[in-house]
C-alpha cells in the first residue's frame, strides 16, 4: 500500500481557499512518479479552528467535501482519507473524517469522539458516537483524530478488530512535539500496526503548528517524517509485515484481558 500524506497549511475560516489548496497538493501527489494508493489530509482542513462561527462555515451534510473528494478519487483512481472537516448535520457540527474508495464512493466516516478542551471543542462541536473502521483495497484500517491518540484503549480496540493501519489527521500545536512523536510511536509499537499521521503546519491566531507528520512501521521505525513546511510524505506499507511482527512478539496472544 503506497501512501501519500498531505502536510499543508490551513487558512482559518476560509473553506473555499482551503479546498483549492488541498486539491493543488493532491494533484501534485498523484502527478509524476509512482502514484499512491491512498492520500491523507490533516484535521479540520476546510475551516481551521474558527469555532466561534463554525455553524456558518462548516460543510452542510458533508458537502462540498463529498463532491470535491469523490470526484478527485474517481478521476485518479485513488483512495482518499479526506482528513477531517467541520461537518454540520441535524445534530450539530462534528469533526468528521470522510473516506472514499477508488471509484469515488464514500466508504466510511468517523467523527472525533474525544473533544479537546484546551481548544474549547466541547463548547462548539458534538462528539462522535462510534469508532472509525475502514477497508482500503481490502485491508482493514482504523481512523482517529488528533487528541484521540492520547487514549490507547481506542487504538487497541481497532487493532483487536483487525486494523493493520491507523490513519490520524491532526492539528497538533507547538510546543508538544515530544508528546506527538512519542504517542504515535507508542501506538504503532504496542499495537504492532502502521501509523499514518498527518499534521498541519502554519500559524493560526497565534498558535503555531509544527507539522512533523509521520509514517511509522509496526516495529516503530519512522519510514517518513515531515518538517515544519508544507510537503508530501510518501512511503510503501508492506501489510504482511504486521503479521510477521505480531508472530514474532505475540502481544495479542499473551494478553490477559480477564485481569485488566
Amino acid at each position: 500500500m503506497k501512501v501519500a500524506v498531505i502536510q499543508m497549511d490551513v487558512t482559518i475560516g476560509e473553506p473555499a481557499r482551503n479546498r483549492e489548496r488541498a486539491l493543488a497538493h493532491m494533484e501534485a501527489a498523484v502527478s509524476g512518479g509512482e502514484k499512491p494508493d491512498v492520500l491523507v489530509l490533516p484535521e479540520m482542513w476546510n475551516t481551521g479552528y474558527s469555532l466561534e462561527n463554525i455553524e456558518d462555515i462548516a460543510d452542510a451534510d458533508g458537502e462540498p467535501t463529498h463532491a470535491t473528494m469523490s470526484a478527485f478519487a474517481a478521476k485518479h483512481g485513488v483512495n482518499v482519507v479526506a482528513g477531517s472537516v467541520a461537518n454540520k448535520s441535524a445534530g450539530g457540527v462534528k469533526n468528521t473524517i470522510f473516506a472514499y474508495d477508488r471509484t469515488g464512493a464514500r466508504v466510511s466516516e468517523y467523527s472525533k469522539i474525544h473533544l479537546f478542551r484546551l481548544m474549547e471543542e466541547e463548547k462548539y462541536l458534538q462528539e462522535g458516537g462510534a469508532i472509525g473502521k475502514l477497508r482500503v483495497d481490502g485491508a482493514e484500517a482504523g481512523m482517529m483524530v488528533c487528541y484521540d491518540i492520547r487514549f490507547p484503549e481506542l487504538t487497541r480496540r481497532l487493532a483487536l478488530d483487525g486494523a493493520k493501519v491507523l490513519f490520524v489527521p491532526a492539528q497538533w500545536p507547538k510546543p508538544r512535539l515530544h508528546h506527538w512523536r512519542t504517542l504515535l510511536l507508542a501506538r504503532a509499537i504496542e499495537n504492532q500496526m502502521y501509523v499514518v499521521a498527518c499534521n498541519r503546519v502554519g500559524i493560526s491566531r497565534g498558535t503555531e503548528f509544527f507539522g512533523n507528520s509521520m509514517i511509522i512501521s509496526p516495529w516503530g521505525d519512522v519510514l517518513a517524517e515531515g518538517g515544519e513546511e508544507e510537503t508530501i510524505l510518501r512511503a510503501t506499507l508492506d501489510l504482511s509485515e504486521v503479521d510477521r511482527v505480531r508472530k514474532t512478539i505475540p502481544v495479542f496472544e499473551d494478553r490477559r484481558p480477564e485481569l485488566y
